[in-house]
């Protein structure tokens, strides 16, 4: 059995009424790190999506269930070798605001010299730069570069870095840093996009968390696009490693149900009022100077 799981894909499919559809997509974006396939259907609208882990794909299913009962749910196994060919047929660029472009090889060619082009190769557990955070944080980080509020010669801290997608964005800008993540496989995936995107000397990798640093060192600029209850509880242990007059960009909060909470966990540490950005139902919360 355990090697059926090594081989095969668990592949969801979600049909759900068009009104119902943003819910289903929260929903679904709190479960699982990457992107889903969406497609309009005669009932409303389709949302695909494949897990290596098929056990979360059975708690999801009878969650999704649960939530949503009159939503119609399919669920197989799938090769990985047929994931992998589906993934080109709908895996198209995403652009982030007017700094960067997320491609997977096979688009490069597609990248633009007007962009800072981040070439993502897509893996099933550790994001694909669909998520709408992402393009909401790197679209931020874009939009302070051009401002100049950052610098190339500034050092970053990217928290949770999963894929490397944030991290490698800012060293494309010049800045170098550390990306933590507290998934050893995430790590090996990020090493392998850190290499395609040629920022080997500006993204170090290493598993762990906020509480494995130092407590003496300290950043320009910290981002961390994860979710509001670990934003929430790591308040306390990622303020320490701003420098005064750094910028934190926090992101993976849901705009009505969490960025109030967020933000004003955050702003009980004297570091100012945040900025908000959002995108759809998410919203990115930025200190562009913090003032500790």
């Amino acid at each position: 059995m355990e090697q059926a799981k090594m081989s095969t894909l668990f592949k969801i499919e979600f049909t759900i009424a068009e009104d119902k559809a943003d819910e289903a997509g929260i929903f679904i974006s709190s479960k699982v790190p990457h992107g889903w396939e969406e497609t309009p259907s005669a009932e409303g609208r389709r949302m695909t999506l494949f897990l290596e882990d098929h056990i979360l794909g059975i708690e999801i299913v009878k969650e999704f269930e649960s939530h949503f009962p009159d939503a119609e749910i399919l669920h197989s196994e799938q090769k990985k070798e047929d994931w992998a060919l589906a993934w080109k047929d709908f895996f198209t660029p995403v652009t982030c605001g007017k700094t960067f472009t997320i491609l997977p090889p096979w688009l490069k060619s597609q990248g633009t010299e007007t962009s800072q082009n981040i070439i993502i190769e897509p893996k099933m557990a550790f994001g694909t730069g669909h998520h709408p955070t992402t393009a909401l944080c790197l679209k931020t980080i874009g939009n302070l570069w051009n401002k100049k509020a950052l610098h190339s010669d500034q050092t970053f801290l990217d928290l949770g870095t999963g894929s490397g997608i944030l991290g490698i964005g800012l060293g494309k800008l010049g800045l170098t840093g550390l990306g933590l993540d507290t998934d050893p496989q995430a790590i090996i995936c990020a090493k392998e996009n850190v290499k395609n995107n040629k920022v080997c000397g500006k993204l170090t990798l290493a598993v762990g968390s906020i509480n494995s640093l130092d407590r003496n060192i300290n950043y320009d600029v910290i981002v961390a696009n994860i979710l509001s209850g670990p934003l929430i509880e790591m308040a306390s242990d990622i303020i320490p490693h701003i420098k005064k007059g750094g910028s934190l960009i926090l992101s993976g909060i849901l705009t009505e149900k969490q960025a109030d909470a967020v933000a004003e966990t955050y702003e009980r540490y004297n570091i100012g009022t945040p900025a908000r950005f959002i995108e759809g139902e998410w919203s990115c919360l930025v200190w562009e100077t913090v003032e500790n």
